[in-house]
C-alpha cells in the first residue's frame, strides 16, 4: 500500500459503501444503492452488475471496472487497495457488487480492511441471486409441506474442492441453492445419487432475472447431461429439491415432450 499522506480528501472522511447491485435485472436494485451511487467520487464495479446502473453515477464519478471473473487479473487484494486509494483521493467510494456483498460476495472483507486504514464504511443489501434466479423461473424455495428449510452454498470453495455442506444438505428436505457450482455438476449429480437423491428434481438457471435468462430442469443424476444438451454455463444457479416441481409448467411439458419423442 502506498503512503496515504499526499492525497486530498474532498469529504470530510474519506468513506467506502458497498453496496448490492441486486441479481442482474437493473430494475431490482434498491432505492438506497442509488442514491449511494449518485452521492459517490467513485464506483468501483463488478463484471456481474449491469452498467446501466453507472447512469445513476454524478458527472464527476470516476467509474473503475474491477472484473472479478475467472481469468481476470483484479486481485482482492488489489480492489482493497484500491478502495483505500481512490477514498483518500476521492472522498466516497461505492464498491458495487452483483447480488447481496455479504451473500459469497466478500463485502465483509472488503469492510474490515478498509476500516483498517480508517475508512468511514456502510453497507447497503441487495437482493441476492440465491432466491431471485429460482424466483425468476417460479421455483419457491420453500413450500409447506414439502420442505422446511433452503441452504444457499458455495459449489466451489477456495481450493477448488467441493463444499462438505452438499453432502449434509443432501440428507434433509431443505432445498440447496447452489452457487459457483457449474464446473462441479458430474460431482454434484454423483453425489446426489450416493444419498439416494438422484430422481430429486434439479433446475439451472443461467442469468437469472435478466432479458437472456435461460433455465433448464431435469433430475439431480441428469444435471451435468441436462447443462450440456441445453448449453447452460456461468453465471448460472442450481437448484435442487422438489420445489424445483413448480417451475414453469411449460419447462415440465418440454421435457415430458422429449422424453415421448426419445422412447418412440
Amino acid at each position: 500500500m502506498k503512503n496515504l499522506s499526499h492525497f486530498r480528501t474532498l469529504e470530510p472522511h474519506p468513506k467506502l459503501s458497498v453496496v448490492g447491485a441486486g441479481p442482474g435485472d437493473p430494475e431490482l436494485i434498491t432505492l438506497k444503492a442509488i442514491k449511494a451511487i449518485a452521492s459517490a467520487q467513485a464506483v468501483l464495479y463488478d463484471a456481474l452488475v449491469d452498467q446501466s446502473l453507472l447512469a445513476h453515477c454524478s458527472p464527476t464519478c470516476e467509474q473503475v471496472y474491477v472484473g472479478k471473473r475467472a481469468g481476470e487479473s483484479h486481485s482482492q487484494e488489489a480492489i482493497n487497495q484500491l478502495i483505500v486509494e481512490k477514498a483518500y483521493a476521492l472522498g466516497h467510494v461505492v464498491r458495487l457488487k452483483g447480488g447481496d456483498p455479504f451473500v459469497f460476495g466478500r463485502g465483509q472483507e472488503e469492510i474490515e480492511y478498509a476500516r483498517g486504514f480508517g475508512l468511514l464504511t456502510d453497507y447497503i443489501p441487495g437482493i441476492s441471486s440465491s432466491y431471485a434466479a429460482a424466483g425468476s423461473a417460479e421455483i419457491p424455495l420453500t413450500i409447506r409441506g414439502v420442505n422446511e428449510s433452503f441452504w444457499v452454498m458455495t459449489g466451489t470453495k477456495s481450493d477448488g474442492s467441493l463444499t462438505a455442506d452438499l453432502a449434509l444438505g443432501l440428507q434433509s428436505s431443505a432445498t440447496l441453492v447452489i452457487l459457483m457450482g457449474m464446473n462441479k455438476l458430474k460431482e454434484i449429480s454423483d453425489l446426489c445419487q450416493k444419498y439416494g437423491k438422484g430422481d430429486i428434481s434439479a433446475a439451472i438457471i443461467q442469468n437469472g432475472t435478466m432479458k437472456n435468462q435461460r433455465i433448464g430442469v431435469s433430475s439431480a443424476a441428469e444435471l451435468a447431461s441436462m447443462a450440456s444438451k441445453e448449453g447452460l454455463s456461468n453465471p448460472a444457479v442450481i437448484v435442487i429439491g422438489e420445489v424445483v416441481r413448480h417451475a414453469k409448467p411449460e419447462l415440465w411439458q418440454q421435457i415430458t415432450k422429449i422424453s415421448k419423442e426419445n422412447e418412440q
